[in-house]
């Protein structure tokens, strides 16, 4: 990854994946929560939806990508996007979260600055679609006609009457069939469920996938054509970015004033030089825990489990424990999702999948901290997950990457006691650095300047044990983070 011209060391022929990964997933809470978004999580194999669409959208044609995120995400986008193996990537950061418009216009903006005609492929990182070079092959059918000012979307055949997709209608003459690029009679946007059912008995039209290909200058002209509010404030963003540690960050001030609105109601609804692509593999968005559950490859009993999960008597049913060391029983349960972490439980009607996401206000009104974090917390230098925790103490379980290091710092009103489990800490306290090793331990009393690191070649585990007045992430002083983790 690099902070660099995202144009450096590709060819001009060679597509430049655009990965969006700022959302927050709620319909799949408690796995995805604002804390570590569904498109980092392993949802459905032993990756996660990011990691399978960096795969998929790279190789022979694709440039490095481009990754679009927020600034809570981009350590963890950065570690998963070094764990493919795909190397020159640039990351993005988004200040505030706008939608996918103000996104789009801006990775357009970015990449028009070396080569105004170059192909840019937008796609979410949250989708499933496991015949990565049959795709490959439907986005190479769009080349010509994005690469002569088109915008090409890739559609799928409808197999319900789903309200939570868009939906691209084809004229009269054209058959879905066909391998496109067909034209485009219109863009509906989620529709109600009477057009969609009318769609879908139609046989002319197909889901719309969210995913675009097209030249930065086709789109940075259709956002002058039909949504021209958007473009001062991105531009005044893009004109603004600078490098932050290995990222590049939008000017947080213009970025504000950006209107929060998606491509699709933006542009995509309003613009007549849409093509689309069919694409006959599969194909979904994991939309919510139902959609989950076919991916799972339910049994012919419809049920799908995993973890230490058992099932007696039930049908059309999840049951999914994600935490280790947790057993799940369901007992004459049918079309019932039930999805158990180590600090959240949740159960609902698979009928009203789609509803997950009221969880979230529901349990901010009541001061839980389930709605948003999770035990474990991702960190630039590798995470930390609550095991205990009273009014006066708390025990976490921290691990910190081969050669990762915690900012310094210090706690005014906590002490904190570190026991090595596996590796080697060098742990620094006012100013004094020593080595430890498994099984040894050292107390950091309270005011005192420290600095965890691991400087050998595996993974350091500890045990941290927090005692003192406040154990929260206010009482921290940082010299210096080396993370900058200031907005």
């Amino acid at each position: 990854m690099t902070a660099a011209d995202s144009g450096s060391g590709t060819t001009a022929e060679e597509i430049v994946p655009v990965l969006l990964c700022g959302g927050t997933g709620t319909r799949l809470w408690p796995v995805s929560r604002r804390a570590y978004p569904k498109q980092f999580a392993a949802l459905t194999g032993a990756e996660s939806l990011f990691q399978a669409s960096v795969r998929r959208l790279s190789g022979p044609g694709f440039a490095p990508p481009l990754v679009v995120t927020g600034s809570d995400y981009r350590f963890i986008a950065t570690e998963q996007l070094n764990l493919t193996g795909v190397t020159g990537g640039t990351v993005l950061i988004e200040p505030a979260a706008r939608s996918t418009a103000p996104a789009v216009l801006a990775a357009s903006l970015w990449l028009a600055r070396t080569d105004p005609d170059r192909l840019m492929l937008v796609a979410p990182s949250d989708h499933v679609i496991p015949d990565a070079a049959g795709f490959r092959a439907a986005v190479a059918r769009g080349r010509e006609a994005a690469l002569a000012g088109r915008i090409v979307t890739f559609g799928i055949a409808p197999t319900s009457p789903e309200t939570g997709y868009g939906w691209l209608e084809l004229p009269g003459d054209a058959r879905p069939a066909d391998p496109g690029p067909l034209p485009l009679a219109g863009f509906v946007e989620k529709p109600g469920r009477a057009r969609a059912e009318a769609m879908l008995a139609g046989g002319k039209s197909l889901w719309n996938t969210g995913i675009f290909l097209f030249t930065a200058r086709s789109m940075i002209a259709a956002f002058h054509a039909h949504a021209a509010a958007l473009i001062p404030p991105v531009e005044a963003a893009v004109a603004g970015i600078r490098p932050d540690l290995s990222f590049l960050r939008l000017d947080p001030a213009p970025w504000d004033a950006a209107p929060d609105i998606s491509i699709d109601y933006a542009v995509m609804e309003k613009a007549r030089n849409i093509s689309v692509v069919p694409y006959a593999g599969h194909w979904s968005d994991l939309g919510d825990w139902d959609a989950v559950r076919r991916e799972m490859g339910p049994d012919d009993k419809g049920l799908a489990l995993s973890g230490q999960a058992v099932a007696i008597d039930c049908r059309n049913t999840m049951l999914r424990a994600d935490s280790d060391g947790l057993a799940l029983v369901g007992i004459g349960l049918k079309n019932i999702l039930v999805v158990a972490t180590s600090d959240a439980v949740l159960v609902a009607d698979a009928a009203r999948a789609q509803e997950v996401r009221q969880a979230i206000p529901a349990l901010k009104a009541r001061g839980l901290r389930q709605a948003e974090d999770f035990p474990r917390d991702y960190r630039p230098w590798g995470w930390s997950e609550t095991l205990a925790r009273s009014d006066r103490f708390q025990v976490n379980r921290i691990l910190v990457r081969p050669g990762a290091a915690l900012s310094l710092q210090s706690h005014a009103r906590r002490a904190e006691h570190w026991i090595v489990v596996t590796g080697t800490a060098r742990v620094t306290r006012d100013g004094d650095a020593r080595l430890l090793s498994e099984n040894q331990s050292l107390d950091i009393p309270p005011g005192t300047v420290h600095r965890l690191e691991n400087p050998g070649a595996i993974p350091l585990m500890l045990v941290e044990v927090q005692t003192g007045a406040s154990l929260s992430e206010d009482d921290i002083i940082r010299y210096g983070d080396v993370h900058v983790r200031s907005p």
